[in-house]
């Protein structure tokens, strides 16, 4: 069984593109590929508050799902210019996962993103603690 998550603001987005923010299923949430778009889809020119507000979207689809990001088991992101921008990402993620246990991350660099103005792509897996 599989149940879609939506966060309440964002759905209009994810309809007009053919694909849910995230899909609850056997006790985890799989997270869809959240970036650092403001509320109008325009993507954010500074690469350190673009990084913040991707982890801010994410947040928004845990809360929507009933959980936060300790409940993240594994984390995969997609860079553009990945070297350039490393530390700004860093200083974003570390404020979302300050302390141990952290989730499995794997990082990967790519050529571009759907919007050529957005530098990263946070997709995620979370542990539900309870779940239909």
């Amino acid at each position: 069984m599989r149940d879609v998550i939506f966060p309440n603001d964002k759905q209009a987005n994810y309809e007009a593109y053919g694909y849910s923010a995230a899909v609850r299923s056997g006790g985890f949430l799989f997270i869809s590929g959240q970036v650092g778009v403001d509320a109008s889809g325009s993507a954010i020119k500074d690469p350190a508050a673009q990084f913040q507000l991707a982890f801010i979207n994410l947040g928004g689809v845990l809360e929507a799902a009933g959980c936060g990001f300790n409940d993240i088991v594994d984390v995969t992101t997609f860079h553009v210019d990945m070297y350039e921008h490393f530390d700004a990402f860093a200083s974003a993620k570390q404020r979302v996962f300050p302390n141990p246990p952290f989730p499995n991350w794997t990082a990967i660099g790519v050529v571009c993103l759907a919007d050529p103005d957005l530098l990263l792509e946070i997709k995620a897996i979370a542990k539900l603690t309870s779940f239909t």
